[in-house]
């Protein structure tokens, strides 16, 4: 597998990173807002297990696009190694491993809830140990990118600060409805930015260490 991914180009990896992230934007809309229009917004835990529930059939699909968002998370991780190898080779690989430990952890949690060994309750905390380790990857993944020599400091300036907004999910800290949009947005916008740079760049990536 390791020789598989060597071999590929950091021009290619690039175009795989922003191929696989704006398709699992586009399934994550699909899912939230017309699969699962009608469920109780995550949050209110309760109604959300009664809805569950009474839409099987819609949890099922929705736990399908999941799963595949979480299998593009897989190749986002791996192909960001490839991408940023060249700076720094155990920086890449760390990025690579919190971004798989994040997917695997979430993917545990829904086979868990799927069969039902666990109930929505026990899913929500297993989420929130996951979104842990996706906090680390952005912040490390902006690090990465800060220190790479190739890629715009901005970006990770960008995403060091967005890793540090994830503490809106592990600290409830009474936020206003637009601090909560404007959060999410920053979050989005970092990964998102980052992502077209990368697919109109990429042919200037370097293929070796610098």
């Amino acid at each position: 597998m390791k020789n598989i991914i060597d071999e590929i180009s950091t021009s290619k990896a690039a175009m795989v990173i922003g191929i696989a992230f704006i398709t699992s934007v586009i399934i994550v809309t699909l899912i939230d807002d017309i699969i699962l229009a009608n469920f109780v917004v995550p949050g209110d835990t309760a109604a959300l297990a009664k809805d569950i529930e009474a839409n099987g059939k819609l949890f099922g699909i929705a736990v399908v696009g999941y799963l595949l968002v979480l299998a593009l998370d897989s190749i986002i991780g791996l192909a960001l190694y490839v991408v940023l190898k060249p700076a720094n080779m155990s920086l890449a690989l760390l990025v690579a491993v919190l971004r798989l430990l994040y997917v695997g952890i979430l993917v545990s949690g829904l086979f868990a809830l799927v069969f039902q060994t666990i109930d929505i309750y026990g899913y929500e905390k297993i989420k929130l140990f996951g979104y842990i380790f996706f906090a680390l990857h952005i912040f490390v993944l902006g690090y990465s990118i800060f220190k790479s020599g190739y890629i715009p400091k901005s970006f990770g300036v960008l995403l060091i600060f967005a890793s540090f907004t994830y503490i809106v999910f592990f600290v409830d800290l009474h936020l206003s409805e637009i601090h909560e949009v404007i959060i999410m947005c920053t979050m989005a916008i970092a990964e998102l930015s980052l992502c077209v740079w990368l697919m109109v760049k990429r042919n200037r990536l370097p293929q070796i260490s610098i």
